[in-house]
């Protein structure tokens, strides 16, 4: 019997691992945790505690309203030619007085030396506290920029109801906010006076205003979604705004009610009071029992805008009953307008604070703004480069605010001539001023893209027609 003789293994060379190249992702995500930045590195808060950083009063008290405020806050971190930077605009082409909250301040250059230029490239400080040399000397403004770009106040049906859309009306109670954005698109009415823009006023008083909104409402039950803003409704006294949500809450067409305010991000400390929360509190178990979906809609332009405060205000809303909050942010030239500025903002907004990344407005057409604006093309690039790493419910519609249009998803325009910057849109339904047009449904409407942006012969048209 032949015995089975075992098989020899043939040592195997080794050889060196081969390197595959990979060429990596476009954008490579990683988690960020939320950071309050160290509000005592500013030399005039230098002594100030957590106790009154957490104070909506304080906060409100000690925002920064002028330049010597300013200088108080920052003492020599920056040097004088900032603030003669600031004072130049100011004096001749901000069309939003200086009204900028501790807590936004505190967000601008967070986690590095603060020095002049770290101010300068700082994004927040970008929008919120805009210099002239940010500002474009050969386009300041498009030749087609209005005060009013959206025309809401020509749709008003009583004064501060603007009805735009056939089932929606945003309901402007003040013309004030906790804090001034610098691209405000409602520059005509919001804030004080500057010297480049004499504000129109609300005459009515506030009772008499609510009252000719809520009596409009119950005329017209087409209307079932209503936006309450300003202006920010954090500076309604909370119990004249709690009258006014239940009001609405009584009419048995509303069925949405979205409240409008940047101050959860810029004032956190507002939405976290006890009285307020209480009483969000008593509006949400109201709208809930009613079938009414409550929403707060908030504006966070950055990332470093989130911060731990408001994420919990943001999550206090949300625990007593408020059924979403949403952002709305502006895409801003020096601010967000890349795509890992915009992906940054949407992580930490959906995966650390619980808000909902929404909407992404391209900035508006309104003086002096020309700095800030986007073109289409660039939107939509945006668009398609920030699809497929957020959750499909967490990816942000970017879209264009058209005049006597509206929103607008960026790739829904019938026609454009990429030459002069002209994009053409059209609509399925007429404004309040509309009704007796016959062909609003069958025109073509314009909008028009940052000038500077366009290539030389696109420029040179506009040179010539700069005074058509």
């Amino acid at each position: 019997m032949t015995q089975t003789q075992p098989v020899e293994t043939i040592p195997q060379p080794r050889h060196a691992p081969v390197a595959v190249p990979t060429a990596g992702q476009p954008y490579e995500y990683r988690r960020s945790p939320l950071v309050e930045p160290d509000w005592t590195r500013f030399p005039g808060w230098r002594h100030v505690t957590r106790e009154q950083w957490e104070n909506a009063q304080w906060q409100r008290v000690n925002c920064v309203k002028n330049i010597k405020q300013l200088r108080t806050v920052l003492g020599d971190l920056v040097d004088e030619t900032f603030y003669a930077d600031l004072e130049a605009d100011q004096k001749a082409l901000a069309t939003m007085s200086m009204l900028v909250s501790p807590q936004m301040l505190n967000t601008m250059v967070p986690f590095e030396t603060m020095t002049t230029e770290a101010f300068l490239a700082d994004p927040v400080r970008r929008y919120m506290i805009p210099v002239a040399s940010d500002r474009r000397t050969d386009w300041p403004s498009h030749p087609y920029a209005s005060r009013d770009s959206l025309h809401e106040h020509d749709m008003w049906v009583a004064e501060g109801l603007t009805h735009r859309y056939p089932t929606k009306v945003l309901a402007e109670l003040l013309s004030t906010c906790p804090q001034y954005c610098g691209h405000c698109t409602r520059m005509d009415l919001v804030g004080n006076s500057t010297p480049a823009v004499d504000k129109l006023k609300l005459t009515l008083k506030p009772v008499d205003r609510y009252d000719a909104h809520i009596a409009y409402l119950k005329a017209h039950p087409g209307v079932r979604d209503v936006v309450v803003s300003g202006g920010d409704v954090a500076n309604v006294p909370w119990k004249n705004l709690e009258s006014y949500l239940m009001r609405l809450l009584e009419i048995e067409t509303i069925r949405d009610i979205r409240l409008a305010t940047k101050a959860l991000m810029g004032l956190p400390q507002h939405w976290l009071q006890a009285d307020v929360v209480e009483g969000l509190e008593r509006v949400a178990r109201t709208a809930a029992r009613r079938g009414v979906n409550l929403a707060i809609h908030t504006h966070v332009n950055h990332r470093q805008s989130i911060t731990p405060l408001v994420a919990r205000a943001a999550q206090t809303a949300l625990d007593v009953g408020v059924r979403d909050v949403r952002n709305q942010g502006v895409l801003m030239r020096g601010v967000n307008a890349t795509s890992a500025d915009l992906l940054d903002l949407c992580f930490a907004l959906q995966g650390e604070a619980g808000i909902l990344p929404y909407y992404f407005y391209i900035c508006d057409m309104i003086p002096n703004a020309e700095h800030w604006r986007v073109p289409v093309w660039h939107a939509q690039q945006l668009q398609h480069d920030i699809m497929g790493y957020l959750p499909g419910y967490a990816t942000p519609r970017i879209v264009c605010d058209v005049p006597f249009v509206g929103k607008r998803w960026v790739h829904m325009l019938t026609e454009y001539d990429r030459e002069r910057g002209i994009s053409y849109w059209t609509k399925n339904y007429r404004t309040s001023i509309e009704s007796a047009d016959l062909e609003a449904l069958n025109k073509r409407y314009a909008y028009y893209d940052p000038i500077d942006t366009l290539p030389e012969t696109g420029q040179s048209w506009w040179a010539a027609h700069r005074d058509d």
